[in-house]
């Protein structure tokens, strides 16, 4: 018997629901250790993130920068890749968007907001190109090196922005001169949302159009499925690898230029929040398909945006989530283990029988 097609995509979505699942019961006996009411717990958690239209327009201004780091995890690896330097492009992306100004004037309005954050993607796009290039041409691991990169960058964006780009006012919390208002993003239809979202939510979309319908995005795949075998039939591996790590790191460092301009004014240590870290954790949840990324990203916002309600009801730690973020990602990784190997799911899922042999006449 052979497990039919649909049975992958099934066991691609409960696996991940599973991991969640195991990551709220594990959160609820860590908090119970501590003296608190589980349920309750559970209960805040998701009040906090989708009870009402506060939590939901926190959520959502949560979930748009999630949703641009995922991107630079899923992108690179649907060419093959390992990528977790999202954090690196994100800070980079921002110290573009805020430095620019600086080199010359930007015009007023939306030309300057395009040149800024057409600046904070260039940016990420060339540090993540960068550990992708060093993988196809110096055989250096990009895991290690897109980790060890982000250190760097973080190093380089404190290093200018507590040094040469320092804002004079700026004294127990050194940042860059904050941008002219023009320049900012402002929210959504009046909502307390910035436009962000929507370039996330499109971001995702065009990728996986690029990935699902164009024949570069094909390409991708294909080399993400066995490189040496795209290499043999004529595929220009190195080029599409190192591209598909541009366009990963551009997604981050858009992410950091709209932080910049729809959030912080300027760039500062706030930009340094962990957000390319926890768009890995988005990624593999979402098995790296950029449209899974987009309730992934919402469903970890809100666990983000509910961590203050978590401190005002409870007395928990507002940082208290990231221990949930922390079981979460163990528990996908240990599941990926049991991908193809589900016993139980072959009990209730349909098995497609080989035809039977013709008898003779």
């Amino acid at each position: 018997m052979t497990r039919a097609p649909w049975h992958d995509v099934a066991e691609g979505f409960l696996l991940p629901l599973l991991a969640l699942a195991g990551a709220l019961l594990m959160f609820g006996l860590w908090v119970w250790f501590g003296g608190h009411d589980p349920l309750q717990v559970w209960t805040l958690l998701f009040k906090g993130a989708f009870g009402d239209a506060f939590s939901w327009q926190n959520t959502l201004q949560r979930a748009a920068p999630l949703m641009l780091t995922a991107l630079c995890v899923a992108i690179p690896a649907r060419a093959g890749l390992t990528v977790i330097g999202g954090e690196g492009a994100l800070v980079l992306g921002g110290l573009a968007c805020a430095g620019l100004p600086y080199v010359f004037k930007l015009p007023a309005g939306a030309p300057g907001t395009a040149l800024l954050l057409l600046a904070a993607a260039a940016a990420g796009a060339a540090w993540i190109a960068l550990a992708g290039a060093l993988r196809q041409f110096r055989g250096v691991n990009e895991t290690i090196s897109s980790l060890l990169l982000g250190y760097i960058a973080i190093a380089l964006f404190k290093h200018f922005v507590e040094g040469p780009m320092r804002d004079p006012a700026s004294l127990n919390k050194p940042s860059t001169l904050p941008l002219d208002e023009s320049l900012l993003i402002g929210t959504m239809f009046g909502y307390d949302v910035h436009w962000g979202l929507a370039f996330g939510v499109v971001l995702c979309v065009m990728a996986a159009l690029w990935l699902g319908g164009s024949t570069h995005g094909f390409a991708t795949r294909v080399v993400g499925g066995n490189a040496r075998a795209a290499r043999l039939v004529g595929l220009p591996a190195h080029r599409l690898i190192v591209t598909a790590c541009a366009l990963g790191g551009a997604a981050a460092g858009l992410a950091g230029g709209i932080e910049v301009a729809a959030v912080h004014n300027a760039a500062n240590a706030s930009l340094i929040a962990g957000l390319g870290y926890a768009g890995i954790l988005v990624s593999f949840v979402a098995r790296h398909h950029p449209l899974a990324v987009i309730p992934v990203a919402i469903l970890f916002g809100g666990f983000g945006a509910a961590g203050s309600l978590l401190q005002r009801r409870m007395g928990l730690p507002d940082a208290s989530v990231q221990v949930l973020l922390g079981f979460a990602f163990v528990l996908i990784l240990a599941f990926e283990a049991l991908r193809g190997r589900l016993l139980p799911l072959s009990a209730w899922l349909p098995l497609r029988q080989p035809l039977p042999e013709a008898k003779p006449a």
